[in-house]
């Protein structure tokens, strides 16, 4: 073997190997200091709409997905500017585009990537997502370890549950009885809303109708928030599920509708959100 020739390729790839980490590192940096620019107008937004709710006034820890890596930043009230925390692998695959929010390291967290930040629609993203951090934060599991769903799901570490399960979206019944209940909502007929739900316990099981309340509380609170934002900030508003045929989200705008009529019934479950879910329960 040829020593000259063999050290020769050695140092080649040391010095494209050190290129490529140098080249990374550069991109690592460029997208934490666009991040944290691009957080900054997070507080322009909440300024004009802090007014619209109280769980508005906290900024939650933000993870931007790239790569399959959460770079993960983190609210400094010192400094009122996010800084960047630290990197991180996903310990699962996440789509595209992904718009979540779950638990990192222990914190409530919106999961976004980085194209969130393009437009004024993705910043009313991030705050429906709070809305979900602060969720988890007074009261989401206690809820949710009650339902039947929810304490299968405990048992067997599957919180996919809350988007995979069968609900009887196609039943006539269902159909019938959901699309009068928007109905009953709109016209504020408070007879027909009753009507509806209590037709509503008959015809579903009560994994279902649990599944049912469960959706309304935790996605239609955040969709009325967001949709308050969007009036606020003159967006079109987001009616997204709202057509035939039904599915899981279809109960962002029926609980949306839900939580309206009853937080005019009931100042107090505007913020009370553990009392709100029962409430939506028991109507």
């Amino acid at each position: 073997m040829n020593f000259k020739k063999v050290t020769i390729v050695f140092f080649i790839q040391i010095i494209f190997s050190s290129h490529y980490i140098y080249s990374q590192s550069q991109s690592e940096n460029q997208l934490i200091k666009y991040c944290i620019n691009a957080t900054q107008k997070l507080f322009e937004i909440q300024e004009k709409v802090r007014d619209i709710h109280p769980f508005l006034n906290k900024f939650h820890p933000i993870a931007i997905v790239e790569n399959n890596y959460f770079y993960i930043f983190n609210y400094d009230s010192t400094k009122d500017s996010y800084i960047f925390l630290k990197k991180q692998p996903a310990t699962f695959p996440l789509p595209s585009g992904v718009k979540a929010s779950f638990p990192i390291n222990g914190s409530p967290s919106c999961v976004v990537s980085k194209e969130i930040f393009d437009s004024m629609d993705g910043y009313v993203t991030i705050f429906h997502e709070f809305m979900h951090c602060t969720q988890s934060e007074i009261c989401e599991s206690k809820i949710k370890n009650k339902l039947i769903l929810g304490q299968e799901g405990l048992k067997k570490n599957d919180p996919s549950w809350e988007i995979n399960h069968p609900f009887p979206y196609k039943s006539p019944e269902f159909l019938k009885t959901y699309s009068k209940l928007i109905e009953g909502l709109d016209s504020k007929d408070k007879w027909i809303i009753l009507e509806c739900r209590i037709q509503l316990k008959k015809i579903l099981n009560q994994a279902d109708y649990e599944y049912m309340v469960w959706q309304e509380w935790k996605e239609g609170f955040a969709r009325l928030i967001e949709n308050k934002l969007q009036a606020k900030l003159k967006l079109d508003i987001n009616n997204y599920g709202s057509k035939k045929p039904y599915n899981r989200i279809t109960f962002y705008v029926g609980g949306a509708k839900i939580i309206k009529y009853l937080i005019q019934e009931n100042s107090e479950l505007n913020s009370n959100i553990e009392l709100l879910f029962k409430e939506i329960s028991n109507l």
